[in-house]
């Protein structure tokens, strides 16, 4: 049986949210941020799942550095949501973020200190 990867179902079920919240700002008329959050919401996931097929552990570094900074930038726009008036509250999703950037960083770490060795 494998084993569940769980920071690629982690990114996976958030970039399913963040489409769903796009989607909730785009019918209220919130095209700027929707888009913008959409394309590094999804970013981070995608990113994320490119990093299991690299050829090298310096490739795998690089591509989990561009997820963290996805994720980095859409904890920005969701935090913007969050501070504006009319837009709907993403309390979940700034929770989800800072898991995964959380995780992020701790591979990143890792995987820097066994490069090394």
């Amino acid at each position: 049986m494998e084993k569940r990867n769980e920071i690629l179902a982690l990114s996976f079920d958030f970039a399913l949210r963040i489409i769903e919240y796009s989607e909730v700002l785009e019918e209220k008329r919130k095209y700027v941020i929707a888009r913008q959050l959409l394309k590094s919401g999804t970013s981070i996931g995608a990113n994320i799942r490119e990093a299991q097929n690299v050829h090298s552990r310096k490739d795998f570094i690089a591509k989990c550095i561009i997820a963290a900074k996805e994720a980095d930038e859409t904890e920005y726009w969701l935090l913007l949501c969050q501070k504006s008036n009319n837009y709907p509250n993403p309390e979940e999703l700034l929770t989800t973020v800072l898991i995964l950037k959380k995780l992020l960083s701790k591979i990143i770490a890792s995987s820097i200190k066994n490069n090394k060795s």
